[in-house]
């Protein structure tokens, strides 16, 4: 489980501004949901918090009962590698990297065998459609196989918890409801928990429920 508690986050400066408000949400194996909201409103702050990228001022945020905030950065940095998967608007593969060694870096990472990381990443890229292209490199592939790419690695290692942060930002209309399916699915299948951070209402649909970030408090839409 997923639990946001009361969190505050206020960007410092001469004049301190609120960007997040007593935010609280609780979400269970398998939910997949979106949060929506105007460009600026702290929805990528909401995401750095629940990753363990950024700490609240105040408020807690608890991943299967495991509180992040608590931790110091080296042990927040082995949870992210261990516990959360991460699809980017960007992609961020590695262009001297196969299909393949891409799919299964964050495996790596995580002290898995070459041959294991290896067959769970083939196994991944065969679940978003991806067998015939595994020793391509990034830079033959489209936007839409490049996000699929993403996809299986995020994955890949069977995180509890997966964040994707407009991952359809770049994609064509066709290619983006291809990668929003096989996430739903792939979130679905694994019984991950799913936030989708998006601006596109289409993709927002995709989702169990949709939440809109306004004026730093967080509602359901």
């Amino acid at each position: 489980m997923l639990s946001l508690s009361h969190l505050h986050k206020t960007y410092p400066g001469p004049a301190p501004r609120s960007i997040l408000q007593d935010i609280n949400l609780e979400l269970s194996p398998g939910d997949y949901i979106a949060i929506v909201g105007d460009s600026g409103c702290g929805k990528s702050t909401l995401l750095n918090l629940i990753a363990g990228l950024d700490l609240p001022d105040s408020g807690s945020v608890k991943l299967h009962n495991r509180e992040i905030t608590g931790l110091d950065d080296n042990t927040r940095t082995r949870m992210r590698r261990r516990d959360i998967g991460f699809v980017f608007q960007a992609f961020l593969l590695l262009p001297y990297l196969t299909v393949l060694d891409n799919a299964a870096l964050t495996l790596k990472l995580n002290g898995v065998t070459h041959r294991e990381a290896q067959s769970k990443a083939y196994a991944e890229l065969s679940a978003v459609g991806l067998t015939e292209a595994i020793h391509r490199f990034p830079g033959t592939l489209s936007g839409g196989e490049s996000q699929r790419v993403a996809v299986a690695r995020a994955l890949a290692h069977e995180p509890k918890l997966v964040l994707a942060d407009e991952p359809t930002g770049n994609l064509d209309a066709d290619s983006a409801d291809v990668v929003l399916r096989l996430l739903r699915e792939r979130v679905k299948a694994q019984r991950s928990i799913g936030i989708l951070v998006t601006h596109s209402s289409a993709a927002a649909a995709t989702a169990d429920r949709i939440y809109r970030l306004h004026h730093g408090a967080l509602h359901a839409a």
